[in-house]
């Protein structure tokens, strides 16, 4: 028995996948991943992919990049671990919060730190009704999310994100949270409506479901800047302006999750920084670390750190935290991540490879099967529909999205399927010209083998 198949048959006897059929696991077995180098990653029969999706959204940095790995070397040789409680604290730990509020966007003023970006969007939700219990608002508990968004699949995360699949079969949500209209222009506007239009009619509904629930009850609104798993849908221009006028009016807290959008993925440190948003709460993960080793962080503006310091002096202690939180290594991995953004000017990198990976993004809208394509720095997307003009969807069970994406990988390129029948693109940071070429290539080639089998199969 092959290396390969006696590891595939322990997967299939021992292993629990997330976000897998377990049953089509059981039978067909894993695709293992054995190396990487750069912006490719290898499986273990030689065969080399590039990693269009940088794992999970998550991979800025490439899979090769020596520096971080010797940064968790030397941390791992002086102190493997130690923690942030009582008063406790690491040298990589205090540099890298340093370094973080430092780029955070205006108003930003302390960092705290958790394993995952669930975890932060859950410290989010907790640091949210934590600041209004210290202000005498008590009742403010509901949270706003947007369908379709992912926000995590923890319970107070699960409950926030907007995607069936996050609640089916959990009994989620489980905390009070209230979904509003998805700001995807192409299926959510009314026709002939401008993007204006749709942004003011959006902020509207926040508004009258604010009336409807009762200021005093609503303690947040959470966003990702661009929503990513959802479908890498973008905001339709002045979307955030109008929504940020509504939250402040009500004293609702606006938390930004950027655990996709952060670090240059839009073309700036912070999809905030895209987008023109001033976020009370942030939360951060994947890029922070080019996704090396766990970490996450929710930060904070001086107002909400402000209450969360009175309140914690009434009570005795501030009674949060993670064991891992700031783990010495994982942030020595983090800072060393920020250090080589700076060093290497990612920021100016991505802001000139993403014309033309937006270029080649936006040439699959010419395809028959792409009704949409859209992307904003190194991010995008196609949605895949079976009629462009009436934007009419192919029926669910075809599975059009992973059709694609699974041609993709026979021509050496890993793409994601998600909701709505759309193939996400958001490659390692550190693509270049001629990668983003082989990207796209192979896609285009994967539409023409999906294109040309659903030709068939009508004949």
């Amino acid at each position: 028995m092959s290396t390969q198949s006696a590891l595939a048959q322990s997967d299939k006897q021992y292993s629990l996948h997330p976000y897998t059929p377990l049953k089509a696991n059981r039978e067909q077995g894993p695709f293992v991943i054995s190396r990487g180098d750069g912006v490719y990653v290898y499986d273990e029969s030689g065969d080399r992919y590039l990693e269009g999706m940088a794992g999970l959204w998550c991979t800025s940095l490439g899979f090769s990049e020596q520096r971080l790995v010797n940064a968790a070397t030397r941390q791992m040789q002086a102190l493997p671990y130690s923690h942030l409680f009582a008063h406790r604290s690491t040298p990589p730990a205090i540099e890298l919060a340093e370094q973080l509020v430092q780029l955070a966007p205006k108003g930003i003023e302390r960092a705290f730190f958790t394993n995952s970006g669930s975890e932060a969007v859950d410290t989010a939700v907790k640091f949210a009704w934590y600041y209004h219990e210290a202000r005498g608002k008590p009742t403010k508990k509901t949270m706003l999310a947007r369908h379709r968004a992912y926000h995590g699949v923890t319970i107070a995360a699960g409950s926030l994100t907007g995607l069936p699949y996050a609640h089916d079969g959990f009994g989620l949500p489980v905390i009070r949270v209230e979904h509003l209209t998805t700001p995807h222009a192409y299926r959510e506007a009314h026709p002939g409506e401008s993007n204006d239009s749709f942004a003011t009619r959006l902020s509207n509904e926040l508004e009258a479901t604010i009336t409807r629930l009762g200021a005093d009850t609503i303690a947040a609104f959470i966003a990702e800047p661009v929503m990513g798993a959802g479908g890498v849908l973008l905001p339709p221009e002045g979307y955030f302006a109008k929504v940020q006028a509504v939250l402040a009016k009500h004293d609702i807290l606006f938390i930004a999750d950027e655990v996709i959008c952060g670090f240059a993925r839009t073309g700036n440190w912070w999809g905030s920084d895209t987008y023109d948003i001033q976020p009370d709460i942030m939360t951060s993960a994947k890029q922070l670390s080019s996704a090396y080793l766990p970490i996450g962080a929710t930060l904070v503006s001086g107002g909400v750190y402000d209450a969360l310091e009175e309140q914690s002096t009434r009570l005795g202690t501030f009674g949060t935290g993670f064991t891992y939180g700031g783990h010495p290594v994982a942030a020595a991995v983090a800072l060393e991540t920020l250090n080589i953004y700076e060093s290497d000017g990612i920021v100016d990198q991505v802001k000139a490879s993403s014309p033309h990976f937006l270029e080649r993004v936006q040439a699959l809208q010419n395809h028959p099967l792409v009704g949409q394509a859209r992307g904003v720095g190194l991010i995008g997307a196609i949605e895949l529909v079976a009629d462009k003009e009436c934007k009419t969807p192919f029926p669910a069970e075809h599975k059009i999205a992973a059709a694609v994406a699974n041609a993709a990988k026979e021509h050496g390129v890993i793409v994601r399927p998600v909701p709505g029948d759309t193939v996400a693109f958001c490659p390692p940071l550190i693509i270049n010209e001629n990668e983003i070429d082989q990207l796209f290539d192979a896609v285009t080639e994967a539409l023409n083998d999906v294109s040309s089998g659903i030709a068939k199969a009508s004949t």
